[in-house]
């Protein structure tokens, strides 16, 4: 089940109507390092497949750069011309992934957490979604999971400073809750809990993986960290007693985040929307790719008002870039929620079927899934779908 944000998609919708109109749609690339050079242009090749008939506007690709191997290049992981193009020729983006060093490197910051910031990419929304997950017992389950990230602060703000002590070296982060994130994030929250409700009232009720009233898990951990998580849980929960449609059709509860972990291998089914603060919610949703197989096939969209950048879940996997075996459909689906959110519904399901027809097929599958097949293999199966 695959929903939007109704503020922010009727602010991207008017791109895809500008675009219809102009029958011209600009999307920024990208790749940045490792995998990202593979899968991403995957992705764009599934963009072109697209037939006339779900996809009217024409579609320009600009090639942009960005990335750590940017960074040892040119001294800039997110260079002012990849910005000023995003925010001047383009209507949408994919990015693919960094390969960010796990030690401090002088002058650098992560590209995709610099570019969430300057474009105000406020959430990371990523559909969790299976017919049969495995889940920690061995039991398979459907779920329906979408996970709301907060995406600007928390510790992720990078404030981190060293010192010299008494008894050696020590080190202080940052962490940055604010009320006006944290109600951002529960108003994407709780109002895609009603418009995934509302969408899967369409469906008979033998295919909706989530059968009850639509709910809201809100991650936090305010029983240590009581003045920056009591914040966010207050805010959120403020968010749905504050607005009737919220407090009426939406059912709220809370979740510490290591039980929230726990209870997600345990019974990922008993999930609808969860929303976390950044550090959390970057954790959750990672992991909760093990429920549908591989992080190959997690998409997800960073999301603002008028702007949205599709993102792969993976990392840049440099033991496999190169090789041509990367799993393209986290990419391919990336693509398709950007089209999803700039208005572009009937081209997002075809490609949503078409990925899923391949996956069903099981012989287009590359090795994270236990198959043989290439990234091109992959890639090629998804067009002819198409």
């Amino acid at each position: 089940m695959h929903s939007t944000l109704r503020a922010a998609q009727q602010a991207t919708r008017r791109a895809m109507s500008t675009a219809s109109a102009a029958r011209t749609l600009t999307i920024g690339l990208i790749p940045a390092d490792g995998i990202g050079r593979e899968v991403i242009p995957a992705a764009r090749r599934v963009l072109e497949a697209l037939p006339g008939a779900v996809m009217p506007a024409r579609l320009r690709f600009v090639d942009l750069d960005a990335g750590f191997e940017h960074f040892q290049k040119h001294g800039v992981a997110l260079p002012e011309e990849t910005l000023a193009a995003l925010k001047s020729d383009c209507d949408g983006a994919l990015f693919g992934a960094v390969s960010s060093p796990s030690h401090k490197v002088a002058g650098y910051s992560s590209p995709i957490v610099g570019l969430r910031k300057q474009m105000d990419l406020y959430a990371n929304v990523r559909p969790v979604v299976s017919g049969a997950a495995a889940t920690a017992s061995g039991e398979r389950r459907a779920i329906d999971m979408l996970i709301i990230r907060e995406n600007t602060e928390c510790l992720y703000v990078k404030q981190e400073e060293q010192h010299d002590g008494p008894g050696g070296k020590y080190a202080v982060a940052k962490r940055v809750i604010s009320e006006r994130a944290s109600r951002r994030a529960g108003e994407m929250a709780f109002a895609m809990a009603l418009q995934r409700d509302a969408m899967r009232r369409q469906l008979p009720e033998a295919e909706r993986a989530w059968k009850g009233r639509p709910k809201v898990t809100v991650v936090h951990k305010s029983n240590v960290l009581s003045v920056t998580d009591g914040l966010w849980r207050e805010t959120v929960r403020g968010v749905h007693a504050g607005n009737a449609a919220y407090a009426s059709g939406v059912d709220v509860e809370e979740q510490l985040v290591d039980s929230m972990v726990y209870r997600m291998f345990r019974e990922p089914e008993a999930f609808d929307v969860v929303v976390a603060p950044n550090m959390y919610g970057d954790i959750i949703s990672d992991g909760a790719a093990a429920l549908v197989g591989s992080l190959g096939l997690v998409p997800s969209a960073n999301v603002g008002d008028s702007f949205v950048v599709g993102e792969p879940v993976h990392g840049s996997a440099p033991d496999i870039a190169g090789r041509n075996i990367a799993n393209p459909i986290a990419a391919i689906r990336s693509a398709a929620m950007l089209l999803e959110r700039l208005g572009g519904d009937a081209a997002a399901l075809a490609i949503y079927r078409a990925v899923d027809k391949v996956l069903a097929d099981g012989r287009a599958l590359t090795p994270d899934l236990g198959g043989a097949a290439t990234t091109t293999d992959v890639t090629d199966a998804v067009c002819a779908q198409l």
